[in-house]
């Protein structure tokens, strides 16, 4: 840990939060005439990378800097009047819940600029790319800031445009029903409208309460609220965060969304936006109304776990053979099983289970953000993500003919699944012991019940999984799920080019580029799996202290 005064944590904090926004104005600029390098649109994609790196290495420093032994105390705080009429103020500052999402956040799109340097997407320019990937890492970056319900309500909204322009214009049709502007606008409309309910559950509290600080909010406890205030305004709020989280059954905007999305777009989609709703929940539903939050946590477990068997049932209709199922649609429908077991934890409304739903979302930026960059390189290679074509195209398979994209691709497969070991197992077991001994006044009989639908879920994941790393990875010789007058018509048509007479066609292994952005994911996820104690010793003070009562 470093030693850092606290005006610099302010400093650097507030350089996290605004940097990526400055640097997205400037992107829009002309490039020196020094710095352009190979043209222009290289000089704007280098631009990207250096204010993600910048970003990266602040939040890492802050990370550094960060007092580990009070965890449960917001640090790096800056507290300043903005409405004066409203009370509404600017204030910041992260504590053991926030600063890991903070990290992941930065991360991820570094990795995802870099990526782009090398592999500039498809679309109109490389200009409006990155500055509506770095308008997008500063309004996630700031939901996980901010203290104030006003300030995180804009931020909250603040990435939908960037993320519907990254999609609709840089995205692509294969796979989506109507096209990528078609699965732009449902991402849009069910947000928005979401949102719209939220805000007023967030302004009947800030009205209600008279203030809308977060901490003031969250020391008082849901004292200065009754307990009809609280139910309406869990119930509108928790229908915001629901639909970005996404909670079945508000998730049909998702598989689109994800299938349409350029690779980076699908990264930090699931990686970081999907985070954010369930951010949410722990940090103003838990606290600030939980007599409304103990009488909806039944139904958002019951909903969490539904989501767990649906996402998994529908990625078992996806990887069967002849299915055409898509590979980026499968994980995108694993992430709304993945999510419910978030949800299941936070509704036991325990330190376990919440500890256990912030380590399974970290958990899933890390392992889902590697799985959508894998896939990205599979339809790189083949131009398609369909599970038939890559299972009948691969011949003898990843595993033989490009073995450290099919090793990592397994990899992925098994910490998604839970592996012990690995990142994705102490998430979801932390859960489910959440749930085995849910909270006072919630019924242990009906968690129970959860729990073991949830248990149930995490076979159901193995199966998807491991099918798809057997068609994928291992596959079988020659044209799978077709008849035998079709196999050569098929052959002849395939996207990729053709390697020696008699063997399966060439297929480059992880370029040097691709290693460097997808090796950071494998790591943390590693060490997140051996070494639990690095998350948990940051989230669980702030978790109890937040059940508590008292200020996270």
């Amino acid at each position: 840990m470093l030693d850092i005064s606290e005006s610099v944590m302010k400093i650097l904090l507030a350089v996290i939060v605004a940097g990526p926004l400055i640097g997205a104005g400037a992107a829009l600029l002309p490039a020196p005439p020094g710095l352009r390098g190979a043209g222009p649109q290289r000089a704007v994609l280098r631009h990207g990378v250096i204010v993600t790196g910048v970003v990266l290495a602040a939040a890492i420093v802050l990370a550094l800097g960060f007092d580990r032994h009070h965890a449960s105390a917001m640090q790096a705080t800056t507290n300043i009047s903005w409405i004066a009429a409203m009370n509404v103020r600017i204030h910041l500052g992260v504590d053991g819940i926030s600063l890991p999402l903070l990290v992941l956040t930065a991360l991820l799109t570094f990795l995802c600029a870099l990526y782009s340097y090398y592999k500039p997407p498809n679309g109109p320019g490389a200009k409006g790319f990155v500055a509506l990937l770095l308008l997008l890492e500063s309004g996630t970056l700031a939901t996980f800031a901010v203290l104030d319900l006003i300030l995180f309500f804009l931020a909250f909204e603040m990435v939908l445009i960037p993320m519907y322009f990254l999609i609709a214009r840089w995205g692509g049709d294969q796979g989506v029903s109507g096209g990528r502007q078609a699965a732009a606008w449902k991402f849009v409309l069910y947000t928005v409208l979401g949102s719209v309910v939220m805000l007023l559950g967030l302004l009947l509290i800030g009205l209600r309460a008279g203030t809308f600080d977060i901490v003031a909010l969250a020391t008082d406890n849901g004292r200065g609220l009754s307990p009809s205030t609280q139910v309406i305004a869990v119930l509108a709020i928790g229908i915001g965060l629901a639909v970005k989280t996404p909670m079945w059954p508000l998730h049909s905007w998702l598989p689109d969304a994800h299938t349409a999305a350029p690779t980076v777009g699908s990264v930090l989609l699931a990686g970081v936006l999907l985070k954010m709703g369930t951010y949410g929940f722990v940090r103003i539903v838990l606290p600030i109304a939980p007599h409304g939050m103990r009488t909806f946590a039944p139904y958002l477990a019951a909903l969490g776990v539904a989501g767990i068997i649906y996402g998994s049932l529908a990625c078992l209709a996806l990887v069967r053979r002849g299915a055409g199922g898509d590979l980026k649609r499968l994980i995108a429908y694993s992430s709304v099983g993945h999510m419910g077991f978030v949800l299941l934890g936070i509704a036991s409304m325990t330190p376990t289970g919440v500890n256990g739903a912030l380590f399974a979302n970290i958990a899933h930026g890390l392992i889902t953000g590697l799985l959508f960059f894998l896939v990205g390189g599979l339809k790189d290679r083949y131009g398609t993500a369909d599970l038939d074509s890559l299972a009948g195209a691969t011949g003898a398979a990843l595993y033989g003919r490009a073995p450290r994209l099919g090793g990592l691709l397994a990899f992925a497969a098994v910490a998604s699944l839970g592996l012990p070991g690995l990142a994705g197992f102490w998430g979801e077991m932390l859960t489910m012991f959440g749930a085995f001994r849910p909270a006072a006044g919630l019924s242990r009989p009906a968690f129970l019940t959860f729990m073991s639908a949830a248990a149930f879920g995490t076979l159901l994941t193995a199966a998807y999984l491991l099918a798809v790393v057997r068609r994928v990875c291992m596959g079988v010789r020659g044209t799978e799920g077709t008849t035998p007058a079709q196999a050569p018509a098929q052959a002849s048509a395939q996207p990729f080019p053709a390697g020696e007479p008699g063997g399966p066609p060439h297929l480059p292994d992880v370029r040097g580029y691709e290693l460097a952005a997808w090796s950071p994911l494998v790591a943390l996820t590693v060490l997140a799996g051996l070494w639990p104690a690095v998350l948990l010793g940051l989230t669980d003070p702030a978790v109890h202290r937040l059940l508590a009562g008292g200020a996270s």
